[in-house]
């Protein structure tokens, strides 16, 4: 496989000393993996250059025959403006300088003795230049509200507005380089998300995947960054890294909130320098993978708490995705619901049944802990045992039942509180409280008792004898 160009836009070099483009050439390859650069000795057809080719980034010599660097400066800018140009002299001329940045160079380095600076600067340049894309890709795409690459998320079952914008927000950013961190609760599909921001970077390199919970700083290391011959006792041959296995393509982490003290401090190294050494080399390697992160912590609470650095979180999240929980994508569960019936009917290589209509209504008012990992073992339970035409709801009872639900935030919220009710106003009756209570899970429940009776905690020939009492029979 044909090592992929880095940047995606073309970089032009311009001097009239073949021997040092070609130096400079080799160094933007070999410390900077910069790759995609074309090289011009003759400064009369750098603005063909960029009429013709797809030029991201000018790198331009001042002291040229024919027509000067100071010369062309003004003809780039105004013409192509969008395309920052970096000067480079022979000479260390502070005054020549001022004017290049006052005319609108991005930036000014003196070749003989600034290669590294100049690499740095070269960097800089391309981040700018990838942010002002992203940028404008991303205002296009959340003022449209069309999915324009379907298929990429054809594995996610919803219909739900804010997953949706998601979608539309992956299809901005999937082209970066830049990492992702993908944030939620367990079993919302993560990873699936992940998959579809592979697919859609048009990456030529696969997707590896690695889930860092558990594992110690010498294994993650390891497996990793690979090792070499004799690195540690039983180290008989070299092995490559997953590093090395996703170049050019995506290295999926899963779990980072869970990765050691000395672990973040190895990753917050290979994002900075965009290099790593396997273990026992002292060669290093440039990273070619897009790397994507996803965690169910809330990573800003591990901080406050000194678990997880600040410094490398902030690098982790230059986009960051946070997926809503299942329960509160209630109009995705009858879409889920019939998805996994269909798939796990077909896996048991039994015939889909018929679900009934109090199952949606039980599934919507169960806040789903484990969210869609949760829903699609249900069904699974249930199928096992499944006989009948008609889908029985006694396996998804008893899941419930094991996972109560849990209070939501403003239940907690009101439990702190000295009293739910105003001091200036009387005590409702215990009867007006009930009758409260039993009309709104009656809401909830569309109107089944069976499914009411279990919000609220009573039987179902209890429920029936308070409604008729209170004659509320009503959803």
């Amino acid at each position: 496989m044909t090592e992929s160009l880095y940047p995606p836009y073309t970089i032009l070099l311009v001097d009239d000393e073949e021997a040092w483009l070609r130096s400079l050439s080799m160094t933007l390859s070999m410390m900077a993996g910069i790759n995609n650069t074309i090289r011009c000795s003759d400064s009369r057809q750098v603005m063909g250059f960029l009429e013709k080719s797809q030029i991201g980034l000018v790198l331009l010599d001042l002291n040229m025959p024919h027509l000067s660097g100071q010369a062309l400066l003004p003809l780039l800018l105004e013409k192509y403006p969008e395309v920052p140009v970096i000067i480079i002299s022979g000479l260390n001329q502070v005054t020549t300088a001022v004017e290049c940045m006052k005319l609108g160079a991005f930036d000014f380095f003196v070749k003989t003795v600034e290669q590294e600076r100049l690499i740095q600067g070269v960097q800089r340049a391309i981040k700018m230049i990838d942010l002002q894309m992203e940028n404008r890709a991303f205002s296009c795409r959340m003022l449209d509200d069309r999915i324009l690459h379907p298929e990429a998320f054809a594995g996610i079952i919803t219909q739900n507005p804010s997953v949706r914008a998601i979608f539309r927000y992956i299809e901005a950013i999937a082209a970066s380089s830049q990492p992702v961190l993908i944030t939620g609760e367990s079993g919302v599909g993560k990873e699936l998300l992940a998959k579809a921001i592979h697919r859609l970077s048009g990456r030529r390199g696969k997707m590896v995947s690695l889930n860092v919970a558990g594992l110690d700083d010498n294994v993650f290391s390891d497996t990793l960054f690979g090792h070499v011959k004799g690195a540690f006792t039983g180290a008989d041959a070299s092995r490559r890294g997953m590093i090395e296995d996703s170049a050019d393509g995506t290295l999926f982490l899963d779990e980072i909130g869970d990765l050691s003290t000395a672990s973040q401090i190895k990753l917050l190294r290979l994002l900075q320098e965009g290099e790593y050494f396997a273990l026992g080399s002292d060669v290093p390697k440039r990273l070619r993978s897009r790397v994507l992160f996803a965690t169910h912590h809330d990573l800003s609470s591990l901080q406050a708490c000194g678990q997880f650095r600040k410094d490398l979180y902030y690098r982790l999240c230059v986009h960051h995705l946070t997926v809503p929980p299942l329960k509160d994508r209630a109009e995705d569960i009858p879409l889920l619901l019939d998805h996994f019936l269909e798939e796990v009917s077909r896996e048991l290589g039994k015939k889909k049944p018929t679900a009934p209509p109090e199952l949606y209504v039980l599934l919507a008012n169960h806040t789903f802990p484990g969210n869609i990992r949760e829903l699609k073992s249900m069904v699974y339970d249930a199928l096992s045992v499944h006989q009948s035409r008609m889908l029985s709801m006694d396996s998804f009872k008893r899941a419930i039942d094991s996972h109560p639900n849990q209070p939501t935030a403003a239940a907690e919220q009101r439990s702190g509180e000295a009293s739910l009710f105003s001091a200036t106003e009387p005590l409702p009756r215990l009867q007006e409280l009930s009758e409260l209570v039993i009309a709104e899970a009656m809401r909830r429940a569309c109107g089944n008792q069976s499914v009411a009776a279990r919000l609220i905690g009573i039987s179902q020939p209890a429920l029936s004898k308070r409604l008729k009492k209170t004659n509320t029979n009503q959803p």
